[in-house]
């Protein structure tokens, strides 16, 4: 998803969350999942980021964001991790602002099958974004990881207990990360063409890990306590 900071308009909230005629209603999850429960429907594509452009289009852009499609499962606190995690594109588009001033986000769930399921739907405890972005005139990217794992010391077996009472997982407060953009390729399979040999990130000191099924975590990333900890260094 493009966004052109110089074009943004600050639209109103306005729109109703709604299945995506585009895709086949069994494979989305809907107002079922949230009913009767303390979830919210969390934007993936956050609402303002693609409210660009003419009026048409700034009131279609508006509106795709309310699918179904781009909402997942998260924890109703607000709370330091999340508003850090809101307000990533902003942070990154003010650094940008001698440049260019667009990036190119992709955002997503971590999807792990360890995670805990509710109401038929598998709930995703991680999430992602990768932001690409012109640096110095040079491409350049970071990566970010919000969990939201439950922080206590027998959380397997609350989730597996909530799966069985069919009751809404337990979830934990927002921890933020930055972590460095072949992780993300790591943890969702996906290939992320240049943007990992562009990173901003310094190479973690550890290696990943090469034990069958483990994968990158917390251990080796960046936690983040507020916008200005992000490392925005010359690519490694």
């Amino acid at each position: 998803m493009g966004i052109d900071g110089g074009r943004l308009v600050d639209l109103k909230r306005e729109g109703q969350w709604r299945l995506d005629p585009r895709v086949p209603e069994a494979q989305q999850a809907g107002e079922a999942l949230y009913a009767d429960n303390d979830f919210d429907r969390g934007h993936l594509v956050r609402r303002l980021d693609p409210v660009w452009g003419d009026d048409a289009e700034v009131r279609a852009a508006n509106a795709d964001t309310f699918h179904f499609t781009n909402a997942a499962p998260q924890h109703a606190a607000f709370n330091q991790g999340k508003q850090l995690w809101a307000g990533l594109e902003d942070f990154l588009l003010t650094h940008a602002a001698t440049f260019d001033r667009r990036l190119v986000v992709l955002t997503g769930p971590v999807l792990r099958p360890a995670d805990p399921v509710y109401r038929k739907v598998r709930i995703p405890l991680a999430f992602w974004k990768v932001v690409a972005f012109l640096q110095g005139g040079a491409l350049a990217a970071t990566a970010y990881v919000l969990d939201q794992s439950p922080d206590l010391p027998n959380a397997s077996a609350a989730l597996a207990a909530a799966e069985a009472a069919d009751q809404p997982p337990p979830l934990g407060a927002y921890r933020t990360f930055q972590v460095p953009v072949s992780d993300v390729a790591d943890i969702t399979g996906l290939d992320l063409g240049p943007l990992p040999a562009v990173d901003l990130l310094p190479a973690p000191p550890s290696p990943a890990p090469t034990a069958p099924g483990a994968e990158p975590g917390p251990d080796r990333w960046r936690p983040l306590g507020r916008h200005e900890d992000i490392v925005l260094g010359p690519p490694r």
